[in-house]
């Protein structure tokens, strides 16, 4: 090989004095030159673009011509016609240009490269991310358009033959209408991962920008995959992004990061991604339809379509990029992968560029394994987490992982300076579940967490509140639609949201509030006067009370019916509604007559009775955000403490006097317990005749016993 002189930031390439080839031949041309290739950085992923190079030399495609590295390869391991040089200035300024420029540097140099080449005359190979800021992208898509040359940006992803197969049995309809987008990563990078380079691992170097990150370059090919079956390929293909970045590693960039794209179509996706998981799994985008999910594990070129009908295994081949890009200079073939193409791309890496410093993760929260540079670290619980954000396309924010940032919530219900529940607008709830108001968390006098919210099972269940799933035919609840016509549950176009439109003014524990119910399309069906009243009951309990009253927003009868009304056999979910976080072993009970109680799920699922109670140990499950311990205090009135009173706690449903609505209970399924409103058939709200309701609910640290619980009961009554 022949070694020249020069000096760059990071490598150059070399060239020699033919004339460049632009174009194949002609019909009765002589053959036209073999395209010259110049690649810029021969070491890490350059080192897969000198394998790939060889192929193509090897079938008489392309002649490489010329490498630059600061650092060049050893002797005798490129042909003795390829040029060697350290910087692609020296490269450029040495006569002739290349044909093709393939860039596989450092984030921070691709620009600047980038456009060097462009001026040269060359087209442009550049590996992820293309850039490293939207101005750079604007800078570079302009050198281009000027120039007239090719750029082609190294998302291999983007190759897949997949990738119109899967828009195919999108368009077809195999998985029904798209809800959304998901995009999942899980793999681990240790500590010597970012000592491989000054720049791993840096949001910026020196005062120039990098934006090294698990979303930015790792698995940047999961989010310009997922952008891509989004149909978001330019800038303005994305109407917003939310970061959520996180990091274990001791780092500036992220590690653990969520990203919500919604794009001007409507589309939402979202991408959940780690370097610290329990062990490294393929990366995926899957499609959520409404009936069914294609999931693509795009670095093996495999489709997973399962529907109704079944699953169905499928794996395709794969365009090699620079083969694209050398078809567009001779045919003017589309570019798999072209810059203006990843506008989108550069959306959300801009968006993580300017966010705030990526939130450390406590060492509370994470393991580690291995040793020195090959000890890597683990976010506790991270592939549950990520798989809930996927499903709910929440942030780990808004799902209220412990280690997340805080969101302050509407506003905060307490008790002598204690916090005891926090009210959400719902304003961040994705529109398949209904957004609404609601509580959570909402804790013990001790501090032990006694709802959920979004949880993975049903992530339209929102902590404690109102919601039903057919008022009037539109869904308040969430998820899916039972109907009596499919005899069974079907996801529909008819969820509505619940709007808070007005507070009254009130005395302290107490909430009176307006609410607004709009349909899909944004009209008011109901309107709803709901208060909230909080208490303390005695030195460890404490009360809630809610009162709703709904009635139609114009003229007309609306019908408030639920699963049940609608020919689900003790289905009939639906009014107030309570999650309760996991509770292993959880006892429920109610009275019954002649003084035997009604035990377990079966029992109390379906009964009328003035309370229910639900008592069991929540354990780490139920541990605030701050990651401290609960304990339990003993209640007025006597108590039964368990021998673990870390999370020990009892929940007292009373029922208001007279109240024919029976329980809903579930403890074996998920934990969760509710008043049907509609049981089996629908309630009627009339004009100026709303449907009125209310319930209290004891909150209690320990186990109480039947006894101590109607003592409880009777002296509250008493006292109000």
């Amino acid at each position: 090989m022949t070694q020249q002189s020069a000096f760059t930031t990071d490598g150059t390439t070399a060239g020699s004095t033919e004339p460049r080839s632009n174009v194949g031949a002609g019909p009765g041309e002589p053959p036209a030159a073999r395209p010259r290739i110049a690649l810029v950085g021969v070491h890490g992923f350059g080192e897969r673009h000198l394998a790939n190079l060889a192929r193509l030399e090897a079938s008489g495609t392309v002649e490489l011509v010329a490498v630059a590295d600061p650092h060049p390869p050893q002797d005798g391991s490129l042909g003795s016609c390829v040029a060697v040089f350290t910087a692609l200035d020296e490269l450029l300024a040495s006569g002739t240009a290349p044909d093709v420029v393939i860039l596989a540097t450092p984030i921070q140099t691709h620009a600047p490269l980038a456009l060097a080449a462009l001026a040269a005359g060359c087209d442009v190979y550049v590996e992820k991310p293309p850039v490293a800021s939207l101005a750079q992208f604007q800078e570079v898509a302009a050198a281009a358009e000027a120039s007239g040359r090719l750029v082609q940006v190294g998302f291999q992803s983007l190759g897949s033959l997949a990738l119109p197969a899967i828009n195919k049995s999108i368009a077809a309809g195999e998985i029904g209408d798209v809800l959304g987008l998901s995009a999942q990563g899980l793999w681990l990078r240790s500590k010597g991962y970012f000592k491989r380079s000054r720049w791993a691992g840096k949001r910026n170097l020196d005062g120039t920008d990098v934006v090294d990150g698990v979303a930015t370059n790792a698995l940047a090919h999961a989010v310009a995959t997922g952008l891509h079956l989004a149909g978001a390929h330019t800038t303005a293909d994305v109407a917003s992004v939310k970061t959520d970045l996180y990091r274990a590693h001791n780092t500036q960039s992220d590690d653990t990061s969520v990203i919500r794209v919604r794009t001007a179509a409507g589309q939402t996706l979202l991408c959940g991604l780690t370097l610290c998981a329990p062990e490294q799994q393929d990366p995926s985008v899957t499609v959520h339809g409404t009936q069914g999910d294609i999931t693509f594990f795009y670095t093996e070129d495999e489709v997973v379509t399962t529907t109704a009908a079944g699953e169905r295994r499928e794996t395709f081949g794969r365009t090699d990029l620079l083969e694209n890009l050398l078809a567009a200079r001779a045919t003017g073939a589309p570019l798999l992968c072209g810059l203006a193409d990843t506008g989108a791309f550069t959306s959300v890496l801009e968006a993580i560029r300017t966010a705030p410093d990526p939130q450390e993760i406590g060492a509370e929260h994470l393991s580690w394994a291995g040793d020195g540079d090959d000890a890597h670290p683990v976010v506790k619980g991270i592939p549950e987490l990520i798989e809930r954000a996927a499903k709910a396309q929440a942030t780990f924010a808004e799902l209220g992982v412990p280690w997340a940032r805080e969101l302050p919530p509407e506003r905060t219900f307490d008790i002598a300076g204690q916090a005891v529940a926090e009210y959400q607008d719902g304003s961040h709830i994705r529109a398949v579940s209904s957004p609404r108001p609601y509580l959570h968390p909402v804790r013990t006098l001790a501090g032990t967490v006694v709802t959920d919210h979004q949880p993975l099972d049903h992530v339209w269940h929102l902590g404690v509140g109102v919601a039903l799933q057919d008022v009037d035919g539109i869904n308040f609840w969430g998820g899916r639609t039972y109907t009596r016509a499919a005899g069974g549950y079907i996801w529909r176009p008819d969820h509505g949201s619940i709007v808070r439109t007005g507070e009254q003014p009130g005395h302290g524990g107490e909430l009176t509030e307006t609410l607004t119910w709009n349909g899909p399309d944004g009209a008011p069906v109901l309107t709803e006067e709901r208060t909230w009243t909080w208490a303390p009951a005695g030195s460890a309990v404490w009360r809630l009370t809610l009162d709703f009253a709904l009635s139609p927003a114009g003229d007309h009868p609306v019908s408030l019916g639920s699963p049940g009304s609608n020919g689900r056999d003790q289905g009939g979910y639906g009014g107030f509604f309570w999650r309760l976080p996991e509770c292993p072993g959880a006892t429920v009970w109610a009275p019954g007559s002649g003084g035997v109680a009604l035990s377990g799920e079966a029992a109390v699922h379906g009964s009328v009775t003035p309370w229910l109670a639900w008592s069991g140990n929540f354990g780490a499950g139920s541990r605030d955000r701050s990651g401290t311990s609960n304990h339990s205090g003993t209640p007025d009135g006597g108590t039964d403490v368990g021998a673990d009173a870390g999370g020990a706690a009892t929940l007292v449903f009373v029922a208001a006097e007279g109240s024919r609505d029976p329980w809903f209970v579930r403890a074996e399924g998920y934990p969760g317990v509710g008043q049907s409103l509609a049981w089996d058939a629908p309630v009627v709200a009339e004009p100026g005749s709303p449907v009125r309701r209310s319930i209290a609910v004891f909150i209690a640290d320990g186990i109480l016993g039947t006894q101590a619980i109607e003592t409880l009961i009777k002296t509250q009554g008493d006292q109000s």
